[in-house]
Formats: structure tokens, sequence, C-alpha cells
């Protein structure tokens, strides 16, 4: 039996969180989600740009992250688009996240959703926030490589 080609397991990416912050480490964690939930996933009803993680009582939360539910949502659920969600990790990464986070200037940031084997996972990551000087620098590299990239459209033709 042959298995199904891998369409694009991307369900969302946060792209500010590059602009905002330097990445330290990148973890993968599951969520707990509600069936609405992950049926609005499917259809890429999500919007993670806002979100950012948060630790209560040794456990790590994503808040923020609107997920706008299906008009064809069962009508026995009253659906919250903004609920906190639970990511799951283990213990020893969550022990060393909430260690790391107490340091001053670090904090947990959402980079993307996405499938894998079935279940939806949120990849984060440990991040310490970036100056005005260095979003300048940002800016300046990107704009570099898109002129580069012209450049080399334009010669190639």
């Amino acid at each position: 039996m042959a298995k199904k080609p891998q369409t694009s397991s991307r369900i969302a990416d946060n792209k500010k969180a590059a602009y905002n912050y330097f990445f330290e480490e990148r973890y993968e964690a599951g969520m707990v989600l509600e069936g609405w939930e992950v049926k609005a996933l499917r259809e890429g009803k999500v919007q993670l740009t806002d979100g950012y993680v948060v630790v209560r009582e040794g456990e790590l939360y994503l808040i923020g992250c609107q997920i706008n539910p299906l008009k064809t949502a069962s009508t026995h659920v009253n659906p919250d688009s903004v609920r906190t969600k639970k990511l799951l990790l283990h213990k020893e990464e969550i022990k060393r996240l909430i260690i790391k986070v107490e340091q001053k200037g670090y904090t947990l940031v959402p980079l993307n959703l996405h499938w894998k084997d079935g279940r939806v996972k949120c990849e984060i990551a440990l991040a310490k926030g970036k100056a005005e000087h260095d979003k300048r620098d940002t800016i300046k590299d990107r704009e570099g490589k898109r002129e580069v990239e012209r450049a080399m459209k334009n010669r190639s033709r």
C-alpha cells in the first residue's frame, strides 16, 4: 500500500517573530485542541502573529493564537476563537525553559503551526528581543537580498 504524498504540512507561520526576536533554541510542542479547532486548522483559519507563550504553574500555554471557527461547527459547541491552549513538552524541557525565561530578556515565541503524523505541533523558540538598530539591519539585509535576486533575474533574461 503506497503512502499518500506529503502535502504542505505548514498551517501558519509567525513572520513577525523573526523580525522582532533573535532565536536561541527551538522546540516542537504538542497542543491540546478541541475538535472544532482541528477542523478550522485544516481549513487554515488561524492567525499566529499576536501569539505568545507563558509559563503558569510549571506548564506552558499559548495565548493570543486566534483560531476562527468554521460556520459549519457543531451546534452544541460554543467556540472561543482566542482560547488559551496548553502546550505539551517533556518535563525536563519545560524546567530548562522556565529557568531560561526567568533570566532577563528571554521570552518564548511561537514560530509556526504544522502537522506531524496527523497531529498539530507548535514550534516555539526561546528568544531574545531585538533592539531598534538590529531591526534596521534585518530590513537592510532583506532589501539587499531582494536586489541581488532582481539583478540575477534580469541578468538571466
